[in-house]
């Protein structure tokens, strides 16, 4: 009798899995829909549109405030959030997708970084190696990338916006941290496309494209995708320890070079991998090195 080599997976790592794919295929939809004329604005409000109705439904059948306790920190992680969110849209409709998917794991930089100047925390010496080495793969990759006989520069205001993302994420994520002692997650999860929707919406006014019925069908599908990774992460984390739950969401990047090659006909450099490799391997000696010392 032969077992399914899946089952032989923790829950944990499954649904890691799950957030991974389900933010690879986001990020494969964002960028399609972008190549037919969507503007950013426009796609991150449909995508907030989505997240606003389901979150809405999960607050409604939980029986709770929609309006949590602490409603100027609960803004203040929408606000955050939103203006990540619009950076890293930016980002994967600008760059190839796995280098674009690779700089948003930058972000135990500004992790460490943001914790050091405001919660005071030391830097430990494994994330002190992974600062190192996720600054060194970033160097590698916003070297030319050699095609042929010709040398090709990743834009790099478009990589800056990709690092303004990833440190706009390690806010938010500090920001949620703070407000999980005092609010439920459908809560927190709520206000983010609580304040997303409606600036968006603002911004994008005078560019807006009507979408045909086919693009409204990718554009509710990036909502959809988003909300299957955030269930695949959320139950990670729930069944399964941090760190090594976090180890796996790497494999996010692999399905995304694979997405890109498959669909959007996108070749990564050496310079990626290369690259890539040091900013996974930082990454993961971070994790693991942490978890190293406190299980000592």
């Amino acid at each position: 009798m032969t077992s399914n080599p899946t089952s032989l997976l923790p829950a944990g790592v499954k649904f890691m899995l799950l957030s991974a794919m389900g933010f690879a295929l986001m990020s494969a939809c964002v960028k399609y829909v972008s190549t037919h004329g969507i503007p950013v604005f426009e796609i991150v409000a449909a995508r907030a549109l989505v997240s606003l109705i389901l979150s809405y439904l999960d607050v409604k059948r939980k029986r709770i405030s929609i309006w949590g306790n602490n409603r100027k920190l609960l803004l203040a992680r929408g606000t955050v959030g939103t203006m990540a969110l619009m950076c890293v849209y930016y980002s994967v409709t600008t760059l190839p997708l796995a280098e674009a998917t690779i700089l948003q794991y930058v972000h135990p930089v500004s992790t460490a970084l943001l914790g050091l100047l405001f919660l005071k925390e030391r830097i430990q010496l494994p994330t002190l190696i992974c600062i190192a080495l996720c600054l060194l793969g970033l160097f590698v990759i916003v070297q030319p990338n050699m095609a042929g006989n010709h040398a090709e520069d990743l834009p790099l205001f478009s990589v800056g916006i990709a690092l303004l993302g990833a440190m706009g994420s390690s806010i938010a994520y500090i920001i949620v941290r703070k407000l999980s002692r005092t609010e439920d997650s459908s809560v927190i999860i709520f206000y983010f496309p609580l304040v997303a929707l409606p600036t968006s919406i603002l911004l994008t006014w005078n560019d807006f494209v009507m979408p045909s019925l086919y693009l409204t069908f990718m554009l509710v599908l990036i909502g959809i995708f988003t909300q299957i990774g955030q269930y695949g992460l959320t139950k990670a984390m729930q069944t399964q320890a941090a760190g090594q739950a976090s180890a796996y969401s790497y494999i996010q990047i692999v399905f995304s070079a694979l997405i890109g090659v498959w669909v959007f006909n996108e070749i990564p450099s050496i310079w990626t991998y290369m690259g890539g490799g040091l900013i996974v391997t930082g990454a993961l000696i971070n994790v693991f090195g942490r978890q190293l010392k406190l299980t000592k």
